[in-house]
């Protein structure tokens, strides 16, 4: 009798592709929102109490975390871009692992020496959403996949916080223990889910005929195909580089924000807040699996990317001249950040990938732009704790959310038509689904 890994990933593969989508999405789903719990918990305690240093403690904690985080997604331009499919799945459980010894050892150490502990958990953290994705490109249903992979940590960072908002607000942990808690109360999530990911079986010879195949990229093939779209390629990474300092400076000082709002010691406000956020990018995201043709699919990406940023630029405008309260606003600045932030994180580089008709995985380029995405947000940390000048937590907020609409914008625009020119000046770069019952025959397709 064959193992039940084996059996499970047989039936998947013949599985009708509702039910294919259900499973991979809440899998993948489950496993990037466990992640979470080991990453975000410790962000809702204020830490008051922390003896003083030149640079407040929280946000030393919190700029030390990003900067392993940060230093994980440059190390992940190539440890993720070359990782054989079958090691991803313990992999995951070896970094996650190493993250929750790195809280243990966080509530054992006292402040300040501590800090140095949130920088070895984001260091182990970095490389799970490269892990997690790469199980799900590729793939005709890729956009709707993603998208439900997308919406766990836009709900689970709200979610984790308020559970462990509610580890101590029930005494079952102080400040220091209650990030290491909150892990394990979702170990047995992670497990679970983790195990489900490892039996999906590869992307069909059909997903590859319409979305190219993935394979590990060596550095000649990432050298290749950065030269190959640099403008365009660097004029995206800059706008994903706002978009971060802006999605990351909201989450790791929302319990600051949110008290300034008037909402301190409310634990619920974190996930109440989030719900609709994700349910309007899932819907939004969903709508591209529709669209055939993945030139067209890519563009459509950096219309929503572009769409996002003007609903963020407009919602922080419309609460400062108090057209919407701060639940309103904090609603649809995170629509609008989220509707930009997510395509680069899935959908955007797999259907760029699909489009370009190169051999590659998205995982790479997902990397290299997460990589400056999160030392910007080191620096823009940094430049918060050091301006001299006292500016409220949402003052802050209001202002980089102007700049970053602004700035990204012009480069989204500019970005469009470089790549609507790029793309279409070969036609076998296209991979278009044909109608029911004619399949066109698989061609080779020439790279840019």
């Amino acid at each position: 009798m064959k193992p039940l890994a084996q059996r499970l990933r047989a039936w998947l593969s013949r599985a009708p592709a509702p039910i294919f989508t259900l499973y991979g999405g809440l899998m993948a789903f489950g496993a990037y929102f466990a992640m979470f719990a080991f990453r975000k918990p410790f962000t809702v305690a204020e830490y008051a109490h922390a003896a003083p240093m030149l640079v407040d403690y929280k946000i030393a904690l919190v700029v030390a975390q990003v900067l392993g985080y940060a230093l994980s997604k440059v190390a992940g331009i190539k440890i993720i871009s070359e990782m054989p499919p079958q090691r991803r799945a313990i992999a995951i459980l070896v970094l996650i692992g190493g993250a929750e010894f790195a809280l243990i050892l966080f509530a054992l150490i006292p402040a300040p020496w501590n800090i140095v502990c949130l920088f070895a958990n984001g260091l182990a953290l970095g490389m799970i959403w490269g892990l997690v994705f790469g199980f799900l490109e590729g793939r005709r249903l890729t956009e709707i996949l993603g998208a439900m992979l997308c919406a766990s940590f836009i709900v689970s960072s709200g979610a984790v916080k308020s559970v462990g908002k509610t580890v101590m607000l029930w005494g079952w942990a102080n400040e220091y223990w209650m990030p290491a808690l909150t892990g394990l109360l979702f170990t047995p999530l992670l497990l679970l889910c983790v195990a489900g990911l490892a039996v999906l079986p590869p992307p069909s010879a059909e997903d590859e005929r319409l979305r190219v195949a993935r394979a590990p990229m060596d550095g000649t093939a990432r050298r290749e195909m950065l030269t190959a779209f640099a403008p365009g390629l660097i004029g995206l990474i800059v706008v994903y580089v706002g978009l971060t300092v802006l999605r990351d400076f909201r989450d790791n000082f929302a319990v600051e924000i949110w008290s300034g709002l008037g909402f301190k010691n409310n634990a619920e406000i974190f996930t109440l807040s989030e719900v609709p956020v994700a349910a309007i990018a899932l819907a939004m995201l969903s709508l591209l699996m529709f669209i055939r043709n993945n030139r067209r699919a890519f563009l459509a990406n950096l219309v929503l990317v572009g769409a996002g940023l003007a609903l963020a630029g407009l919602s922080s405008l419309a609460f400062e001249t108090r057209l919407i309260g701060p639940v309103s606003w904090m609603i649809a600045l995170g629509a609008g950040l989220y509707l930009g932030y997510t395509p680069f994180n899935a959908l955007l580089f797999d259907r760029f990938i699909a489009a370009s008709g190169r051999t590659g995985n998205a995982g790479f380029l997902i990397y290299v732009a997460d990589a400056a995405g999160y030392l910007s947000s080191v620096a823009l940390l940094m430049f918060y704790n050091f301006i001299g000048v006292e500016i409220s937590w949402v003052k802050f907020l209001t202002e980089i959310s102007y700049v970053a609409a602004a700035v990204g914008l012009v480069l989204i625009i500019v970005a469009g038509f470089y790549f609507q020119r790029r793309l279409t000046q070969d036609q076998s770069h296209d991979q278009i689904v044909e109608p029911e019952g004619h399949r066109a025959p698989l061609r080779h397709v020439r790279g840019a």
